[in-house]
């Protein structure tokens, strides 16, 4: 796996997202308990940007769209319409700065 980085801590203000762009697009969420967690970024019931366009609440992300709800520590779907799982990514912290393994 290959060790991105990704921004300084201070980049993503608590309770927000980014999104990381490449061949596939990542969300990186930092949580109001200061934990970091990356999913795909596309949401998996509809083409929308979870990392851009989205709430993050402790740790779940809704999507605006149409409502569905993810473990942003699991990529699991918390209700319809979203059926199927996010993948996930490891995130690390070294010296202020974040890295997702990809």
């Amino acid at each position: 796996m290959e060790r991105r980085l990704v921004c300084a801590v201070e980049d993503v203000p608590k309770g927000t997202s980014i999104t990381v762009q490449g061949d596939e697009p990542i969300a990186v969420y930092h949580t109001d308990d200061d934990g970091f967690h990356a999913t795909a970024d596309t949401c998996t019931h509809e083409k929308w940007s979870l990392g851009s366009d989205s709430d993050v609440e402790g740790t779940e992300v809704t999507c605006p769209l149409h409502m569905a709800r993810f473990d942003i520590k699991t990529g699991a779907p918390l209700c319809f319409p979203a059926t199927v799982a996010l993948r996930t990514y490891p995130v690390e912290i070294d010296d202020g700065q974040v890295y997702i393994r990809i």
